[in-house]
C-alpha cells in the first residue's frame, strides 16, 4: 500500500502539472478523478501514509478564526507607473543616468517585458523543497498568512524537484469565466455581484474557510524568486521558476529598445480582452540582474522596473467643488469633490487636480461634467471636461489669497519656479498635525501610543507646538485631558522616553524636509555621517550623492539655512540622542559585507542597522565580495553559495559576539 500510495501521489502531481501549469492534459478529468479517489481510499484506511504534500491534503484544513500576520523576510516593493511613450522614455533616461553614476554606463541595456496580471500579490515560502507558507503583500513589510488557502490552488506545487529553501513571488488571479459563473449564481439568489476578477480573487483568498477558496478555482503566475544567486538576468530567472514547477506567464519577451517595448504594449492593449485573465498593463524590468543591483531602490519602488499601464477605464460625473488640502510640508493640493460614481470596480467621490497649472490646462470649473479615469489602485484623475454640458454661470477657478487651514492670517503663495502653492505661515494646524503624525510614526521616532488622534489633542490643547515639546510633556498636564487615564499617560510617557535615541536617517526623515523621504534620508546620512556635516554641507556636496538630484539637494540645502529650522533642530537636540553614522574607516566592521539568510531569532532589521552603524555593508545576495553569511535555521542557496565561494559563515550567536565585543 505504501508503494502504491507513493506512485499515485507522484502520478497525480505529474498530471496536475500538465493540466494546471502547462495546459497540456494527457488524461481525462474522469481518469484523474479515479486515480485521486483510489489515493483517498488508501489514505483513509491507512492514515499513517498521509503526507503533507499529498494531493488529498490541498483542501481540508479547518476554517480559521482570523488571519495571522506575517513579517516578510525581504521588503515587498510596488512599481512606479508610466502611462505613455514619453513617460517611458523619461524613465529610461533616469535609468541611464543612474547607470552612469554607478559606473556601468557601457553595460548592454535589455528589457524583460511581462504582462501585468490584475490580481493579488502573494509570497510563497518553501523549506527543504516543501511548501510551508504563503502570505499576502500587505503593506510591503507585514502581510497575512494565507497558507491554507493558497494550498488549494492547483498550479502551486506543494513539493519542488529540489530540496531548497526559497521564497517565490507571483500573482493570484481568477478567470473571467469563473467570475461570470459565480455572478450568475449570486444573481439567481438576489445577492450583490462582484465588480471584477481582482476583487473576487482578493475576496476568495481571504476566506476563513479554505473549502470556499478551493471552490473559486484560483490560479497563479509566478515571476520572482530569491533563489537567483547564479542567474544573470530576469528572463533566465523565469526559466528557473518553470524548471522548479511553477506556472509562469507564457507571453514574456525581451527587447533592446523602448520602441520595441511600445509595439509590444500596443499589441497587448488591443489583445488584452482575448485572454481569460484580466490585464492592466505590462511590467518592464531591466533584464540584467547586475544592473538591477546597481540601480537599487527608492523608498517605495525598484529603480530598475516600471509598470506601463493600459489606458484606464473612464466615466463621466459632475465636479461639485474644489477644496485645497494642506500637506505636512505646507504645499496645497487642489482636490476635486465629485458626485459619487463607480469606476474600475470602486466608487469614487474625490480626485486630485494636482496643481494650478493642471486646473488651467483642463479649464475645469465647479459644476462641470468631467471625464474621470482610474487605473487599478491609482488615485483617480480628471482627464477632460465635457464643455457642451458646462453650466452658463461656471467661472474659471482662481486660487484664493487666503485659506483658514494655513494658520496665521491664512495667506498662501505660489512657490517660485513651480506649479504648486503653499501656506505662507508655517504653523497652521493642518500642516503641523501632519508633520507631527509623521514625526511620531514607526518610520521615524516610533513613539508607541502617540497616534494621530492623541497628537491632535496635544496640539489643540497647546501642549505640543514644536518637536521638542513631545519630550517635555508633563504627567499632571496630561491627566487633566479627556480620555487620558493614569495607566495610558504612564505608558505614553514611557514610550516617549524610549524614543529619545534615534538614528540619523530616521531623524532626517522625521523633519518633513520637502523631497527627503526615508531612502533619501539614509543615503544622505550614510554619506555625511553626522548632522553637523549635513548642516554645513554645500549644495554641490549634496547634489553629488548617488541617488540625490538637484531638486532634493536644493531643498535640503535651503532647509538647513533657514533660521527657524535651525532653532527647531537646536531645541530638539537638547531632548534626544542621535545614533550617528560615523565615517571613521577604523570601525570594527568597516569594509566588511554581510548577508543574512534563513530563519533568524534575532530582529533582522535591527541586525542590519547594527552592521551599518559599525561601518559594514548589508547585501541581499552572496558574491565574491561578501565577507560573512549569517545563517539561521533552514538556510538554503545563499548559504550554499557562500560555502562555494569560501565565505565565512556565522551563526546568530557568533554574529552577536562579533558586534558586541
Amino acid at each position: 500500500m505504501k508503494e502504491r500510495a507513493q506512485k499515485l501521489r507522484k502520478l497525480l502531481d505529474k498530471h496536475r502539472y500538465l493540466y494546471h501549469v502547462l495546459d497540456k492534459p494527457e488524461i481525462s478529468d474522469q481518469a484523474y478523478d479515479s486515480l485521486f479517489k483510489e489515493l483517498e481510499e488508501i489514505e483513509a484506511k491507512n492514515p499513517v501514509l498521509i503526507t503533507s504534500d499529498s494531493p488529498t491534503q490541498r483542501v481540508g484544513a479547518e476554517p480559521l478564526k482570523e488571519f495571522k500576520k506575517v513579517t516578510h523576510t525581504t521588503q515587498q516593493w510596488s512599481f512606479d507607473d508610466v502611462f505613455d511613450l514619453e513617460e517611458l522614455k523619461k524613465w529610461e533616461e533616469k535609468v541611464r543616468n543612474f547607470m552612469k553614476k554607478g559606473g556601468i554606463e557601457n553595460e548592454k541595456l535589455e528589457y524583460c517585458c511581462e504582462l501585468k496580471i490584475d490580481g493579488l500579490k502573494v509570497i510563497l515560502t518553501y523549506k527543504n523543497g516543501k511548501f510551508v507558507q504563503a502570505a499576502t503583500r500587505g503593506d510591503g513589510t507585514v502581510g497575512e498568512d494565507v497558507t491554507a488557502n493558497i494550498k488549494t490552488i492547483q498550479s502551486v506545487p506543494l513539493t519542488l524537484p529540489k530540496k531548497i529553501n526559497i521564497n517565490a513571488v507571483g500573482e493570484v488571479w481568477l478567470g473571467k469565466k469563473q467570475l461570470n459563473k459565480i455572478n450568475a449564481e449570486r444573481e439567481e439568489f438576489g445577492e450583490s455581484l462582484y465588480a471584477n476578477t481582482r476583487n473576487l480573487a482578493a475576496g476568495s483568498l481571504r476566506q476563513l474557510d479554505p473549502k470556499i477558496t478551493a471552490s473559486r478555482k484560483l490560479d497563479t503566475f509566478i515571476y520572482d524568486t530569491d533563489d537567483n544567486a547564479d542567474i544573470g538576468n530576469q528572463s533566465e530567472e523565469l526559466d528557473h521558476l518553470k524548471d522548479l514547477g511553477f506556472k509562469t506567464n507564457p507571453y514574456t519577451k525581451v527587447f533592446d529598445s523602448v520602441q520595441s517595448i511600445q509595439k509590444f504594449y500596443e499589441e497587448w492593449t488591443n489583445k488584452k480582452h482575448d485572454l481569460e485573465y484580466e490585464l492592466d498593463g505590462i511590467v518592464i524590468k531591466i533584464n540584467s540582474i547586475k544592473i538591477q543591483k546597481t540601480l537599487g531602490y527608492t523608498g517605495k519602488s525598484p529603480r530598475w522596473a516600471v509598470a506601463y499601464k493600459f489606458p484606464a477605464e473612464q466615466v463621466t460625473t459632475v465636479l461639485e467643488d474644489i477644496v485645497l488640502q494642506v500637506g505636512r510640508t505646507g504645499v496645497l493640493t487642489p482636490v476635486a469633490h465629485l458626485k459619487p460614481v463607480r469606476v474600475a470596480g470602486s466608487t469614487v467621490a474625490r480626485a486630485t487636480l494636482h496643481n494650478e497649472d493642471e486646473i488651467k490646462r483642463l479649464d475645469v470649473r465647479i459644476g462641470d461634467t468631467v471625464i474621470l479615469q482610474k487605473a487599478g489602485d491609482v488615485i483617480p484623475d480628471i482627464v477632460s471636461v465635457v464643455h457642451e454640458l458646462r453650466p452658463k454661470n461656471a467661472k474659471p477657478y482662481v486660487f484664493p489669497k487666503k485659506i483658514a487651514a494655513c494658520g496665521g492670517d491664512g495667506s498662501i503663495e505660489r512657490i517660485p519656479g513651480e506649479a504648486a502653492w503653499r501656506c505662507v505661515s508655517k504653523d497652521s494646524f493642518d500642516q503641523n498635525r501632519r508633520k507631527f503624525h509623521y514625526f511620531a510614526s514607526k518610520k521615524c521616532f516610533d513613539i508607541d501610543g502617540m497616534g494621530p488622534k492623541i497628537l491632535d489633542v496635544l496640539i489643540e490643547e497647546g501642549l505640543v507646538s514644536f518637536y521638542d515639546d513631545i519630550f517635555t510633556l508633563d504627567r499632571d498636564e496630561l491627566l487633566v485631558l479627556p480620555r487620558f487615564a493614569e495607566k495610558s499617560v504612564d505608558n505614553l510617557l514611557a514610550s516617549v522616553e524610549k524614543s529619545r535615541n534615534v538614528t540619523l536617517p530616521r531623524l532626517l526623515a522625521s523633519l518633513s524636509i520637502p523631497q527627503v523621504g526615508e531612502e533619501t534620508a539614509y543615503d544622505i546620512a550614510k554619506h555625511f555621517g553626522s548632522l553637523e556635516e549635513i548642516q554645513t554641507a554645500k549644495y554641490e556636496d549634496i547634489e553629488s550623492i548617488y541617488g540625490v538630484g538637484p531638486i532634493v539637494a536644493k531643498s535640503l540645502f535651503e532647509y538647513f539655512k533657514d533660521a527657524d529650522n535651525k532653532k527647531v533642530i537646536k531645541d530638539l537636540l537638547k531632548q534626544i540622542t542621535i545614533k550617528e553614522i560615523s565615517q571613521n574607516q577604523n570601525l570594527k566592521l568597516s569594509g566588511k559585507s554581510f548577508v543574512f539568510t534563513g530563519t533568524l531569532t534575532i530582529d533582522r532589521i535591527a541586525a542590519q542597522e547594527t552592521v551599518r552603524k559599525l561601518g559594514g555593508e548589508v547585501s541581499s545576495s552572496v558574491s565574491k565580495n561578501t565577507t560573512y553569511v549569517v545563517a539561521g535555521e533552514n538556510a538554503g542557496s545563499k548559504l550554499e553559495k557562500g560555502k562555494e565561494l569560501g565565505v565565512t559563515v556565522l551563526t546568530e550567536k557568533e554574529f552577536g559576539k562579533m558586534v558586541m565585543s
